[in-house]
């Protein structure tokens, strides 16, 4: 429970961190979701004579689903309160961290940090071949010529292929009307730069529109409100990874823990 001197009047601004890849998969004690999210944010908006709310975001990205709902929340949240909001990114606001980062009335991001990647990925693995190698039968019945969609266990169709890219095509127009309606007017390079799936340094990104400032959250308080203002944490970062693993090393965990290192690693992180 968060107790506040009700004769403090220092302005108040409350800070958010939105921290890991995003998925729904936050059981095992990582990952940021609308589900985990929500809490946090609803707390922080709720805070009385708040004068803003700062997301300090720092995530690779991930599903553009969670990355969708938790930026939506924050809008209804923001304009329902009539409170400014803006994002502090940290190591990075790439992909879904953009896009949440975007729900933002304004960006400040440190020169080194990570900001863009605006595109969409898929990813898997072909096991085809060592099936037969270790001798392995699968047997697969679908009631639907398509229920069985890019399955890992047999050669990749043509077809298949070709579903796949539209299904990326469609969900990364919705990145970028998303993006366009947030930061259209402040955007400085045509969108076949921006839209890409690159992503920048923070001060290039300052440069290309994609971020509005260098600063932190400290320092954009202070600029904002004078040196007396109160930054209010509401929240806290997710468990060290090797503590999130140790509880019964569960193969779910392990995968989540893998995938956010590899998220982390395209870039360079």
């Amino acid at each position: 429970m968060m107790l506040l001197n009700p004769f403090d009047s220092r302005p108040r601004i409350a800070l958010v961190r939105l921290q890991g890849p995003i998925t729904p998969r936050t059981g095992f004690g990582g990952g940021l979701s609308l589900q985990s999210a929500a809490p946090v944010l609803d707390r922080a908006f709720g805070i009385r004579r708040l004068a803003a709310v700062f997301l300090a975001i720092n995530s690779p990205g991930g599903s553009p689903v969670q990355s969708s709902l938790i930026a939506g929340r924050i809008r209804r949240l923001a304009e329902e309160k009539k409170v400014p909001v803006v994002a502090c990114v940290e190591d990075a606001a790439a992909s879904g961290g953009y896009w949440i980062a975007c729900a933002a009335d304004e960006i400040v991001a440190d020169p080194a940090s990570i900001v863009g990647s605006i595109g969409v990925i898929a990813a898997g693995f072909g096991f085809q071949d060592a099936l037969s190698k270790l001798g392995i039968e699968r047997r697969l019945r679908t009631a639907g010529s398509e229920k069985s969609f890019w399955d890992p266990f047999r050669p990749e169709r043509p077809e298949d292929t070709a579903r796949l890219e539209t299904l990326l095509e469609d969900l990364h127009a919705e990145f970028r009307a998303w993006v366009r309606a947030r930061r259209g007017p402040k955007l400085k390079a045509p969108e076949t730069e921006l839209f890409t799936g690159r992503f920048w340094p923070g001060r290039k990104a300052v440069e290309l529109g994609l971020a509005d400032r260098l600063g932190d959250a400290v320092g954009e308080a202070k600029r904002r409100f004078g040196p007396k203002a109160r930054l209010i944490p509401v929240g806290g970062p997710k468990p060290p990874l090797l503590r999130r693993l140790l509880p019964g090393l569960s193969a779910e965990a392990v995968i989540a823990a893998l995938e956010e290192r590899a998220a982390s690693a395209r870039l360079g992180l």
